[in-house]
């Protein structure tokens, strides 16, 4: 996307996908955000047909991913706050032992350890 023609031409292709509540697009990302209950290959579908390079976005915020530094996750390239998106339960998912050490140290948990 080069300019604010282009920008409304997706966002308006992309308001008609059926479910689409919502649609963001950040000229600087070169990236389009498309909110409600929608299916995202109907959403890359209707964006490809606007002639331009098209691709799910890669990126997950960091906090959705328990071993963010992992190989495969962890991306340079990667906008701030963002890693990529992974399905391998050893890397998304904290075992149990994990899970334990991780709530031991939690703000949220009242009788959490503190260290200073």
């Amino acid at each position: 996307m080069d300019c604010e023609d282009c920008v409304r031409k997706v966002k308006n292709v992309l308001s008609g996908v059926k479910g689409a509540k919502s649609v963001d697009v950040d000229l600087k990302q070169q990236k389009a955000t498309v909110t409600g209950f929608v299916e995202p290959k109907k959403v890359l579908k209707a964006a490809q047909s606007t002639g331009k390079k098209c691709e799910i976005w890669p990126y997950v915020p960091y906090s959705m991913v328990s071993h963010p530094y992992a190989a495969g996750v962890y991306d340079k390239k990667a906008p701030p706050n963002f890693v990529r998106a992974t399905t391998d339960p050893a890397v998304a998912h904290l075992d149990p032992v994990e899970e334990q050490y991780s709530l031991m140290f939690s703000n949220e948990n009242p009788n959490a350890c503190n260290i200073m």
